[in-house]
């Protein structure tokens, strides 16, 4: 009896390992931690489920934080299963037992395309990887059948992908050296101020509250403004009656009553000398198109009669 060469597909997350046994081939059984078919075995990360060794991995004495000690700097980072969450431990040690069969010829990573599936399919490798069994990468984002049937159909050597893996792991190094240090420096400066308190800063972290709190000390700064508004309703002959507001450029806030006033009137003014069916343009009373003109409302009205009646088919069509 020979064996059947099986490959390891691991996804990010246990929907994406489903959708990937609808769109392969056969028929697969589902178990608590994996998905297994034919000759396909689908199993899956829940988040991050390894994670660079804190200091004290490499030295008991970063145990007590001191600043003398700082700053910490690896020679050589090492991941380990994360310290946090009994699903996420349960989850590693199910793929490194997968792994370990002797009938796994091929590792297929299936996580989500770009920097951080690759991190953590490499952290994965890190801590419970099979040395000697080739990988390759299925890169697809959609989650259509036919997508992960083309991503499937044309898997790309695990090496093609090495740049970006390395760009993976030198920015979650750069956020442990700048969290790790930075936060017990701030920690050990702050004692005397905050007593015990964690001091947690991070390269994301702390931009990212910075602008935060920016944000919130200009919104107590801000003292409200009043301002008026110079509204009109223009009833063109036996047409549909419309409102328009006055803009000043970009501005439609008017400052000081007085202002909002002399623009009333000055409006009021112009309407004793119109006929009826005409109106003057005016660029100082600010409902102007931007040049002083005298037109006919008729007249305008038949130069986009056409594009009206167009509007007016469409919505009756469409019900828009």
């Amino acid at each position: 009896m020979t064996s059947v060469a099986v490959t390891l597909v691991i996804a990010e997350k246990k929907s994406v390992a489903v959708d990937v046994s609808k769109a392969l081939p056969g028929t697969f059984k589902s178990s608590k931690n994996f998905l297994e078919g034919p000759d396909t075995v689908i199993t899956w990360a829940v988040g991050h489920l390894a994670e660079l060794a804190a200091p004290e991995h490499y030295d008991d004495k970063f145990k007590r934080w001191k600043m003398v000690d700082l700053p910490i700097l690896p020679k050589r980072f090492d991941v380990v299963p994360r310290a946090d969450g009994k699903s996420a431990k349960e989850q590693l040690d199910a793929i490194a037992k997968l792994m370990k069969r002797d009938d796994i010829e091929l590792i297929v990573n299936a996580c989500d395309a770009g920097r951080e599936g690759e991190l953590i399919f490499a952290y994965v490798l890190d801590v419970a990887g099979k040395k000697g069994v080739p990988v390759e990468r299925a890169w697809f984002s959609s989650m259509t059948k036919d997508a992960i049937r083309q991503a499937f159909g044309h898997l790309r050597p695990g090496s093609e992908l090495a740049p970006l893996e390395a760009a993976a792991r030198s920015r979650s190094e750069a956020d442990w050296l700048v969290g790790m240090n930075a936060t017990r420096a701030a920690t050990i400066r702050g004692r005397a101020a905050f007593g015990s308190t964690v001091v947690s800063l991070g390269r994301v972290q702390t931009p990212t509250l910075a602008i935060l709190v920016r944000r919130e000390k200009e919104i107590q700064a801000f003292e409200p403004t009043p301002y008026w508004l110079v509204d009109a309703t223009f009833q063109p002959a036996d047409k549909t009656a419309y409102r328009g507001r006055h803009v000043r450029g970009s501005e439609t806030h008017i400052l000081t009553a007085e202002d909002a006033d002399a623009i009333v009137a000055r409006v009021e003014m112009a309407l004793q000398h119109l006929a009826p069916d005409r109106i003057t343009l005016n660029p100082d009373c600010g409902f102007a198109p931007g040049s002083a003109a005298v037109v006919s409302i008729d007249e305008v009205y038949k130069k986009i009669k056409h594009e009206v009646e167009a509007a007016r088919r469409l919505r009756e069509k469409y019900g828009r």
